[in-house]
């Protein structure tokens, strides 16, 4: 549970799920919720936004959302809690040009989607598909961990700091490379006229390079593999600071708890 979070008062467990008596003029939905609960309507909109109402058995989680005659229920485990924006991790896969507009990769993020071993205990939300920005730019061709967030401070984070973060890749590669290649891939090369800082090179096996790498721009680690006359077959981020992609297959999604930085 969040430091923001605290369980529901005594006087409230009394009728957890009791069902408010039917009405004919429409009402907002955290006004319904208020009576219910016998709660103020700050109070009821957090249950709300929790995902802890139900109407006919839908959880709704808009407390603007309006209601006549539903049945309207409050689930008997239902906490307060101030509601997180969210921040979604997703693994992109290779084609899917994600960035081309903050919606591109909303039709691949949704319920079925996320991660049957997503270690958060978020509970998933359809506000929480409204609104996400595309975060930490990944080229189309590229797969691996992408971030989507409504989250303002992730959004400062991926791109005011950014070029501070380190970023981890692995790097498909044909061709042979020279004796010095492996050095001058970590310092020495130039990149859109300017000479590259500093950066980690390993060969993970003898086909594949590892990368860690701050600073990276789109195109960067194909330019970098050519002028050591390697050819880059397929290109995958790993980690961005320290959040990791981790064992999250291509196409699934999980969340990232709002503890966690990178």
């Amino acid at each position: 549970m969040s430091a923001n979070a605290r369980m529901r008062p005594a006087r409230y467990t009394a009728r957890p799920d009791s069902r408010l008596s039917p009405m004919s003029a429409p009402v907002r939905l955290a006004k319904r919720v208020a009576e219910l609960a016998r709660c103020s309507r700050s109070e009821a909109e957090q249950y709300i936004e929790g995902g802890w109402v139900s109407v006919d058995g839908r959880v709704v989680d808009m407390p603007q959302h309006m209601v006549t005659t539903e049945a309207v229920e409050l689930d008997a485990a239902a906490r307060l809690a101030v509601a997180e924006p969210a921040t979604i991790l997703f693994h992109k896969p290779a084609g899917l040009d994600a960035f081309a507009t903050s919606e591109a990769a909303l039709p691949y993020v949704d319920a079925n989607t996320r991660w049957d071993e997503d270690p958060t205990e978020v509970r998933l939300l359809q506000r929480h598909f409204h609104r996400l920005t595309p975060l930490a730019p990944l080229e189309p061709d590229a797969s691996g961990l992408m971030v989507l967030s409504q989250d303002g401070r992730v959004w400062r984070r991926l791109t005011e700091d950014l070029d501070g973060i380190e970023q981890e890749f692995v790097v498909e590669v044909s061709g042979e490379m020279p004796f010095y290649g492996l050095q001058r891939l970590k310092h020495g090369l130039q990149y859109d006229g300017h000479t590259l800082p500093p950066c980690k090179v390993s060969w993970q096996n003898e086909v594949r390079l590892r990368f860690a790498i701050k600073g990276v721009r789109p195109g960067q680690l194909r330019a970098m593999c050519a002028q050591v006359g390697m050819g880059v077959v397929s290109i995958r981020r790993l980690r961005i600071g320290r959040v990791s992609l981790a064992k999250m297959p291509v196409g699934a999604w999980r969340y990232l708890p709002v503890e966690d930085r990178f």
